[in-house]
């Protein structure tokens, strides 16, 4: 049989690295810090780039790629960045076999770099807005990683634009908020949070930061994208101007956006059972497995069960479907069952001699097990209906959760006494000393404050202040 994971009761933080594991989607490398990502995780990786690089091009985004080595000195021009990111820093200091006059930092993120460049490419109103795109690797120093979660490395998109006034750089930084939110909601089938994060948990260098937030099934939220109005923060640090309208010299206003392979993480924590991982159809890898169930089947009976298969399996190919034929013969159903459980197959059709001669077969859903018998004229159309089913159970289902552990909390005491129950609504003054205050007391940090959150003004949870409305805190990843 394929091998058992721990169960979520048990621990869930234990449980969901041996999903990882297991079920082959990363691995640890010799590198502190560092993952393989195995070709079962890299595939959902690339499901995502394919769905968000349609998305970044279809708002007129184009795709560029900027050095990975940042000259020490280009973090330095804007304070406020350098100062968040310096705990973080891996920095160059020899290469060929010298001292380098300048360190590089091995990029945590590009504003800086990319500014160089858009310094010199930007010259009149007409070069904007500038839109563009990096898929990259980035590394920043942690000491308490988690595969996929939190790595010394990782994998992620930053978009970077530039644009005439600061109400046209707010509006892009919102409207990729909607773009991580779609992609989330609709692909992902995670429901999260949209709103705006606090001063203390924004991006340094940037004037405001947006997020989505997620549950995980532990009840604790994830920040699953970010999306940044940095102003003209980085654009004075780096001289990045035009020649206006009215023939004068003007600071670009920018943006700053990204998600990364922490999604992944995200997509395992939201969906995935003791059986092993559960994966929303318009992202999986495979969609289908068709098993042969042969048995004691004579000869002739074993070579119609294939053909009818391999048949079976062209038809659901033809229709856009990402199919596997598990015809290895020195693995019993029952291994093979587990194993695509494992791995996150969202159907399963098996197809014996039995269901042969009465011209159906059998259809398994992976989140639900439960056999539907299914002619096998209708088996694609039944295929297709299966899996959209699925998408939007799944969405329910998590959206579900997280509304049932979504609550208000009206003073200190009551928010310690519920600090592991999921997303707080608390009234917060807006002083850091009170986000600090609660993250010392019970690790709950502020999430954002969500947009379609009804704001009134009440009492800080924490000091008894005034406060102008509600935010989330949660204990989070």
């Amino acid at each position: 049989m394929a091998e058992k994971l721990l169960a979520r009761e048990k621990g869930f933080s234990e449980w969901y690295v041996d999903l990882v594991l297991k079920a082959k989607l990363a691995d640890y490398s010799d590198v502190k810090g560092c993952m393989v990502i195995r070709p079962n995780g890299y595939a959902l990786w690339e499901n995502m780039q394919r769905v968000l690089d349609k998305m970044f091009k279809d708002l007129g985004h184009k795709n560029a790629y900027f050095p990975l080595l940042i000259p020490e000195s280009y973090l330095k021009k804007e304070a406020e960045h350098v100062e968040g990111f310096n705990p973080q820093l891996a920095v160059v200091t020899h290469a060929g076999g010298a001292k380098l006059e300048e360190p590089l930092i091995i990029r945590p993120t590009s504003e800086t770099i990319i500014n160089r460049s858009f310094a010199k490419w930007i010259q009149s109103y007409r070069d904007l807005p500038l839109l563009i795109n990096q898929w990259a690797n980035v590394m920043r120093w942690e000491m308490r990683t988690r595969l996929f979660l939190r790595t010394t490395e990782f994998l992620w998109q930053e978009g970077h634009t530039c644009h005439e006034t600061e109400e046209d750089a707010e509006k892009e930084t919102l409207q990729m908020l909607e773009v991580y939110r779609t992609f989330a909601e609709d692909y992902m089938a995670m429901p999260v949070l949209t709103g705006r994060k606090s001063e203390t948990e924004k991006f340094a260098g940037a004037l405001r930061t947006y997020s989505i937030e997620a549950m995980m099934q532990d009840k604790k939220a994830l920040q699953a994208g970010t999306s940044h109005n940095l102003g003209q923060n980085f654009a004075k640090a780096f001289e990045t101007q035009f020649q206006g309208r009215d023939g004068k010299q003007h600071h670009v206003w920018q943006t700053s956006w990204g998600v990364s392979t922490r999604l992944i993480g995200g997509l395992i924590m939201t969906h995935s059972d003791d059986a092993g991982l559960i994966v929303p159809p318009r992202l999986a890898a495979t969609h289908v497995v068709v098993i042969p169930i042969l048995g004691k089947a004579s000869d002739a009976e074993k070579a119609q069960v294939l053909e009818k298969a391999q048949a079976v399996t062209a038809d659901l190919r033809k229709n856009g479907l990402n199919v596997v034929l598990d015809d290895d013969d020195t693995k019993s159903p029952g291994f093979k069952y587990n194993e695509h459980e494992l791995i996150g197959t969202c159907l399963r059709l098996e197809l014996g001699p039995k269901d042969l001669a009465k011209d159906s077969c059998v259809m398994v859903r992976r989140d639900l097990k439960q056999k539907e018998f299914v002619p096998l004229g209708q088996a694609v159309e039944k295929a297709k209906a299966m899996l959209d089913q699925m998408q939007a159970d799944l969405f329910n289902k998590a959206k579900s959760f997280r509304d049932q552990h979504t609550f208000e909390v009206n003073s200190y005491e009551e928010m310690q006494k519920r600090a592991e129950d999921g997303f707080m609504l608390a009234h917060w003054c807006e002083k850091p000393a009170c986000e600090t205050k609660a993250k010392n007391d019970m690790a709950a940090t502020t999430r954002c404050r969500p947009f379609d959150l009804k704001q009134e003004p009440g009492k800080c949870v924490v000091c008894g202040d005034p406060s102008p409305g509600r935010i989330v805190f949660s204990k989070a990843y």
